[in-house]
């Protein structure tokens, strides 16, 4: 990937673009997109009364969707095809019907096949309700757009 800076947010939106538009899982979840930045990326989903568990609060697997979901639109902005490795998560507060939660998914630390995120899961309050760390593999394969 060029080292040419300027190029960086578009590229980032185009691809995401492109990953979006094939990401059924995502879409079917009701994830948007919000926002986009190099090595970056902000998710947002409303909790439907079909995401809760047993116990009536959201399912662990809905949460851990959005924030993979968001590791994986920041994780590729910079150009090549990227995929986890190895991912974790915790839960420090539940979350209910009705709530809106906000992933945001950062860059820690990279090397040329190597990346660590952090994903921070918030609720429309503000409240922490996911803390998410990711490793990606960046693999060779660049990805194409038509930006």
């Amino acid at each position: 990937m060029s080292a040419d800076k300027t190029n960086e947010q578009p590229l980032a939106e185009a691809i995401v673009k492109q990953m979006i538009e094939r990401d059924h899982f995502s879409r079917w979840l009701g994830i948007e997109v919000v926002e986009i930045a190099p090595r970056r990326s902000t998710c947002r989903i409303t909790i439907r009364a079909e995401m809760v568990n047993g116990f009536g609060v959201c399912h662990g697997g809905v949460t851990y969707s959005l924030a993979d979901s968001a590791l994986a639109f920041a994780c590729n902005t910079h150009g090549r095809v990227t995929m986890a490795i190895e991912n974790n998560i915790g839960y420090p507060a539940g979350v209910a019907v009705g709530d809106i939660l906000t992933a945001v998914a950062v860059e820690d630390s990279a090397t040329n096949r190597l990346g660590f995120y952090s994903v921070k899961v918030t609720n429309q309050g503000g409240i922490v309700v996911a803390m998410f760390r990711g490793t990606v593999y960046r693999t060779h394969i660049e990805h194409t757009t038509n930006q």
